[in-house]
């Protein structure tokens, strides 16, 4: 099931339906992330884009509906079975292990004897490097943002979702990562899913959007089709 960065397939989400308990938080959503694009999901606080995330990831059950990466059918196929399939996923508010290293942490992303931190991680956040024998603890909150974006990239997936990956984060490392979601997309193909609640952040990484209104998909196009008026009625708070 792995597919390379290079020919990283879309993720299409069709008529998802998910319920907690009776509350219906995703309705008939229906999402493409284009292939080797960035698509950002946008939406006012509580309007299900984390839980479709979550979705994505097998973290939450789905109703019905259908999840499918490239040719695969992701909807029964458990979490730990997705990431194999070529999907990195950095969730909202970094998680990663305070008290493990560094290099633990990102160790934590390989799979099998022997395997290996890959060089490019470490290129691509020389800060990780230098700091690998620290904790993560003891990092700040911009480079344990970096640290979880590595830690995702370890094995090479052809996709990568970023659940608000500038929340709380200093404006020097919010420019860095939006650099690194360009270097990823232009030099390594990759898919970006990504979820966005800064505006300028968002038209400058993004090639597409989506905008959620309580759990489905309102509008969708590319992202210099993201006017005032669709800001205005979905997004103003």
């Amino acid at each position: 099931m792995a597919n390379s960065p290079a020919t990283a397939p879309a993720l299409v989400v069709e008529g998802l339906n998910q319920y907690y308990r009776e509350s219906h938080i995703l309705r008939d959503l229906t999402l493409t992330a284009r292939a080797g694009a960035c698509t950002c999901l946008m939406g006012r606080n509580g309007v299900g884009k984390t839980t479709l995330m979550k979705a994505i990831m097998g973290l939450v059950p789905v109703r019905s509906g259908s999840i499918r990466y490239g040719d695969d059918e992701l909807v029964g196929v458990r979490t730990e079975k997705r990431m194999p399939a070529g999907i990195g996923y950095v969730p909202q508010g970094r998680q990663i292990f305070p008290l493990l290293t560094v290099e633990e942490n990102l160790s934590t992303g390989l799979s099998g004897k022997g395997a290996t931190i890959p060089d490019d991680v470490y290129a691509t956040f020389p800060v990780l490097h230098d700091m690998r024998r620290r904790r993560g603890g003891d990092l700040s909150g911009g480079q344990q943002q970096q640290l979880a974006i590595g830690r995702a990239l370890v094995f090479s997936p052809g996709m990568l979702i970023l659940d608000e990956p500038t929340e709380g984060i200093q404006p020097n490392i919010v420019r860095e990562i939006g650099n690194i979601i360009r270097m990823l997309v232009e030099q390594r193909g990759m898919t970006v899913l990504l979820v966005e609640q800064k505006l300028p952040f968002a038209r400058r990484v993004a090639d597409g959007f989506c905008i959620m209104v309580r759990g489905a998909n309102v509008a969708e196009g590319e992202i210099g089709e993201l006017n005032d008026e669709l800001v205005y009625r979905h997004l103003t708070v």
